[in-house]
């Protein structure tokens, strides 16, 4: 299984680096460099200097520019860093090229992902999909990595999973993600029978960016104790609840959260986790409606939809986070466009946002407007349970209200 090792007293300073292409704007940018820091910190490092490159596509070599990467070198040896962090996946020719002329440890998004995952991996089943996920980014990189393992390094990118010899045999790694591959399938079908049990209770599924508030709903709304912290993937295991508003019971599931470039090995090792997605009768789409780029998060939450499940679902698009909402007023003689920092939530709320057919704006922490929110909900529970128990609302008199289905 995943090692832990020895954790570093004081927190690891990193550099980060992102290039911006012609296709991606300098706010857009920003606002992955922002996200890259919060992955960052959320590892447990400090961010202390960020570098941008314009370029027209990431070199092929080292990522960025010979005078690009000569300015982190500078950077890095006065500073004495000893990790940077780049905002994409890096090829395996790219690690090995960045590492021998930075001469420290390089990691890309997806590895960092990846050792967030490790951190918040508490039961079996996560843990084993995690590792698999690992094993499966390892693979085309092996000798790199049994490298950095051989130097029993902690910090950021290290909770690979552990050997106590160094092993270049790609062969015993194949194996390894073979065996985890049927623990998954034996997790999966115990899954499956587990959700088969409870019943036709009609099911939600809480879906969205991570860190928009998934849990702390789920918190208000079945009157329980899910984790629930202002970092990324707070959640990894999907929690799933009773819930009754008032005579209608449903289940209600509190799943993992998305994050633009999620690694595909995650998606497809995190299989069992999405099909509570996949099975789920109605989809409750929490969006951040404070974070300067939600609209982008609702794009990649889409997407990844999508990529789980074709099936249109009935769906409430519930905007989270309107007591942490701010905004820049214009001055009156000021004649530059409006933009979007500059709308009022009440603006906001007469754009597209606001026009569409189940749309909520909430406050799931202070339960702002959480009347409307439950009256929507509701009548979309209801449209199904209606048709699934055509003669009796009251099924749920065998369920005890504080029920934990895990």
């Amino acid at each position: 299984m995943i090692e832990n090792v020895s954790k570093q007293k004081e927190l690891e300073r990193v550099v980060l680096v992102s290039v911006k292409t012609p296709d991606v704007t300098v706010q857009q940018v920003n606002e992955y460099l922002d996200e890259l820091a919060f992955l960052a910190e959320t590892a447990g490092a400090e961010p202390i200097k960020r570098f941008t490159q314009n370029l027209s596509m990431a070199d092929s070599r080292t990522f960025v520019g010979s005078g690009k990467l000569q300015e982190i070198i500078d950077f890095m040896k006065i500073h004495e860093v000893e990790t940077i962090i780049f905002d994409d996946e890096l090829t395996p020719s790219q690690l090995r090229n960045l590492e021998r002329e930075l001469k420290c440890l390089v990691l890309d998004r997806t590895n960092l992902i990846l050792d967030i995952f490790a951190r918040r991996a508490r039961t079996a089943h996560a843990k084993t999909q995690v590792e698999l996920a690992q094993y499966q980014y390892l693979l085309p990189r092996l000798t790199r990595m049994w490298t950095h393992l051989e130097r029993q390094r902690g910090g950021i990118g290290m909770r690979g999973p552990g050997e106590k010899e160094i092993e270049t045999d790609r062969r015993i790694i194949r194996d390894k993600i073979a065996k985890l591959k049927e623990e998954l399938k034996k997790i999966d079908r115990q899954m499956m029978t587990q959700r088969q049990n409870r019943g036709k209770l009609v099911r939600v599924a809480l879906v969205g960016y991570t860190n928009v508030g998934k849990s702390t709903l789920m918190n208000v709304l079945s009157k329980s104790e899910v984790f629930a912290e202002n970092k990324l993937f707070a959640t990894l295991d999907t929690t799933v609840r009773k819930v009754v508003i008032e005579n209608i019971p449903f289940l209600l599931a509190d799943t993992v959260g998305f994050i633009r470039k999620l690694p595909h090995h995650l998606v497809e090792s995190f299989k069992s986790t999405l099909d509570e997605v996949r099975e789920a009768d109605v989809l409750m789409h929490v969006v951040d409606v404070s974070h300067p780029g939600f609209e982008q998060q609702i794009e990649v939450v889409n997407r990844t939809l999508a990529e789980i499940d074709k099936r249109e679902k009935p769906s409430i698009l519930v905007f989270n986070k309107v007591d942490a909402y701010s905004y820049i007023p214009k001055e009156e003689d000021d004649l530059t466009p409006k933009t979007k920092a500059n709308f009022s939530l009440d603006e906001m709320k007469q754009t597209w946002m606001g026009q569409q057919d189940k749309c909520v704006f909430i406050s799931a922490k202070n339960k702002v407007n959480f009347i409307e929110f439950k009256k929507m909900a509701y009548d979309e529970v209801k449209k199904i349970h209606t048709q699934r128990f055509p003669f009796n609302d009251y099924l749920y008199d065998s369920y005890s209200e504080d029920e934990i289905i895990d």
